[in-house]
């Protein structure tokens, strides 16, 4: 059975008054490269294309970048390289009030993606990883004091599978609420990862494919059988799990209790990083003692305000503007 978790705005955004919890993030900071073309090339073409844009990204920065903005304690474990996008990234990181003391140099390149949009929205991505591959077990086994200090870690998987598994590990041992964003996606999710992870964070798409479940023909998530859903998340070895469904919201499975989470609807300009908004602010509303339907109602709220403005972390409010913004 579904309970609707419908709330109104002011009392949703008084969250934002709560939020002051410790949180580890461990994972990837890529500088974004950007060019807008009329179409995508093909195959060996040159075509022309607009300015170069370079913005901040990395969805492990982003999801740091979102808790710090509006009030979370939050230091960011992972690398850059010997290049000038190291600066810019740390920097920007720095002026969303992150902690990046414990990031560590290496050479080489910073992660980079290089992306093309064409006039209808459609792009073409490529990710090196650069310095966040270099993000080894020993170098999570040297920051396990600072590391495993904050109340919550959050993970995703733009580091090695075997760091974020370490990581998981210590981060459990240590009591801290474990967060695993299975993005970019992957089905085949170490055993000890999963064991050692408190709760999932999951879009609809990735939540079939990780489960084995067929998706609704009509797409109709909502009218799912979402107690079925919630058996098979826990058989899996989630008891705890937040499914986003876009336009429509999310859903928040708790210990075999499932709760729909109203979408905040907004004239988008940009949705690139809102899914790391909302995972950030997940991770400082449970860092603040909120309840996961609590910390997702507002994450709604500020993903939400991260799609009104360009980029992703450039696009990310303080409480002050989101509460303005909705109040």
């Amino acid at each position: 059975m579904i309970q609707d978790m419908a709330a109104a705005p002011d009392q949703v955004l008084k969250g934002l008054d709560a939020i002051t919890g410790s949180i580890s993030v461990v994972g990837s900071m890529n500088a974004d490269y950007t060019v807008n073309t009329d179409r995508l090339p093909k195959p060996g073409e040159t075509i022309n294309g607009g300015p170069l844009q370079v913005l901040p990204g990395g969805k492990s920065a982003n999801q740091a970048a979102t808790a710090a903005r509006i009030g979370a304690q939050v230091r960011l474990f992972g690398a850059v390289g010997s290049d000038s996008n190291a600066d810019f990234l740390l920097g920007q990181l720095g002026n969303a009030g992150v902690d990046v003391s414990h990031v560590m140099t290496v050479p080489g390149a910073s992660g980079t993606t290089v992306i093309t949009v064409d006039a209808s929205g459609e792009n073409t991505i490529v990710y090196s990883p650069g310095s966040n591959g270099k993000v080894d077990v020993d170098y999570a086994h040297r920051s396990r004091q600072a590391l495993t200090s904050a109340k919550v870690l959050g993970l995703c998987l733009e580091s090695p599978i075997e760091t974020v598994t370490e990581a998981a590990r210590m981060g459990h041992e240590a009591g801290m609420t474990v967060l695993l964003n299975d993005s970019p996606f992957r089905a085949d999710l170490p055993a000890d990862l999963i064991a050692n992870s408190d709760l999932i964070l999951v879009n609809e798409h990735e939540m079939a494919q990780l489960l084995g479940i067929d998706e609704p023909e009509d797409g109709d998530w909502l009218g799912a059988d979402w107690d079925r859903i919630n058996q098979t998340m826990q058989d899996f070895g989630f008891h705890r799990a937040i499914v986003t469904l876009g336009g429509e919201g999310s859903m928040v499975l708790d210990h075999g209790q499932t709760y729909r989470i109203h979408a905040v609807h907004v004239d988008a300009v940009d949705t690139t990083g809102c899914g790391d908004a909302f995972m950030g602010t997940v991770l400082a509303g449970l860092a603040s003692d909120m309840t996961l339907v609590q910390a997702a109602q507002l994450a709604s709220y500020v993903s939400a305000y991260a799609a009104t403005g360009q980029g992703a972390q450039a696009s990310y409010g303080t409480a002050e503007q989101i509460r303005l913004r909705f109040s």
